[in-house]
């Protein structure tokens, strides 16, 4: 193991699903075993966690001790960590995948399996202010801001991406199709929101641009990326979990897979900068601390081999540094658009 990483003590006993800092010295974990974990990463102890009545698939910190979490329960919940205590806040009608909170204190934005989103204030009793129905069910979401609005990119079932303004979810600003061919499992927006990124199941990964001009749609790609030879010597192709833009080097992403590699990427210039090896199992899940300066990462096995013996689930916390994520002249590069496609 890198002497730059460590273990956070007492991990979620059953797979994690999401992992994100709530602040500089603290970190979320969202768990299937029905759990909400909150850690200190500078004393390197679990400070708290609540219960859902069923595993939970996110959470999203909100400030002020309090977070919001949801799941397959359909709950939305939120949380106080200073005085330990939980309220429902409302329900979907399937599982919840997606928890997000929209930029300025606008409230809560959630995405289900039921095929809606739905948009909250949790500062109201009547908690729910809109239900929006989408193509397919919601895997993914990320939200960002562009030239000072909020932006969401909501990927569905079916290869349906969606952009969209959250002060007007019933009218897309966009609705596109994935440029890749196999089902979406993640999906990151740039700091800038001048662009964004998408996993597949099949170990890609599509840079698309948000401007519809053909100028600027002449610059996405897409390229291959967690893969590994078998013992055959074919080619086996890892799903991508979780991809995530640097907080300040906003052109710079990383992906993690199945295969327990995360890779980092120079987005702009197509080439591949670092990569981390050391994880035991998949990477389910990871996050950037708001400085860029450390990551949280969720080795958890994902059951894409179905139910086998695995390593046990764990979360690290990375020092990174500038050389990891500021492009340079001679890295990897990325395989070309034709080579990725084929």
């Amino acid at each position: 193991m890198s002497s730059l990483q460590t273990v956070l003590a007492n991990p979620p006993v059953d797979g994690v699903s999401r992992v994100r800092f709530a602040s500089a010295e603290t970190v979320l974990a969202a768990s299937w075993d029905t759990h909400v974990y909150l850690y200190d990463t500078g004393t390197n102890a679990l400070r708290s966690r609540y219960a859902h009545r069923a595993a939970v698939l996110d959470v999203a910190p909100l400030g002020a001790g309090e977070c919001a979490s949801a799941g397959v329960d359909r709950e939305l919940v939120l949380h106080d960590w200073p005085t330990g205590t939980s309220r429902l806040v409302g329900m979907h009608d399937g599982p919840v995948r997606c928890v997000e909170a929209l930029p300025g204190g606008r409230g809560l934005l959630t995405g289900s399996w039921d095929r809606t989103l739905r948009l909250w204030d949790v500062r109201t009793a009547e908690g729910c202010q809109g239900v929006f129905e989408q193509p397919d069910k919601v895997f993914a979401m990320a939200i960002t801001e562009r030239h000072g609005n909020p932006l969401v990119v909501v990927a569905t079932a079916g290869r349906h991406v969606l952009l969209l303004d959250p002060r007007q979810l019933g009218q897309p600003l966009q609705r596109r199709e994935s440029s890749l061919k196999t089902q979406t499992r993640c999906v990151a927006a740039s700091p800038s929101g001048e662009f964004y990124a998408v996993g597949s199941v099949d170990g890609r990964v599509a840079m698309e641009y948000v401007d519809p001009l053909p100028d600027a749609q002449v610059k996405k790609y897409a390229f291959k990326c967690h893969r590994s030879t078998g013992d055959d010597g074919f080619d086996i192709a890892h799903p991508v979990n979780v991809l995530g833009f640097h907080p300040v080097h906003g052109g710079t992403f990383a992906s993690g897979g199945c295969d327990g590699v995360v890779n980092v990427w120079d987005g702009a210039n197509k080439k591949r900068l670092c990569q981390w090896t050391d994880y035991p199992t998949a990477i389910a899940s990871f996050a950037f601390a708001p400085d860029g300066r450390r990551v949280v990462v969720a080795a958890s096995y994902t059951f894409e081999e179905g139910n086998r013996p695995h390593a046990q689930d764990a979360l690290y916390l990375r020092e990174v540094g500038e050389r990891e994520f500021v492009p340079k002249s001679k890295a990897a590069k990325l395989p070309s658009r034709s080579a990725a496609v084929a």
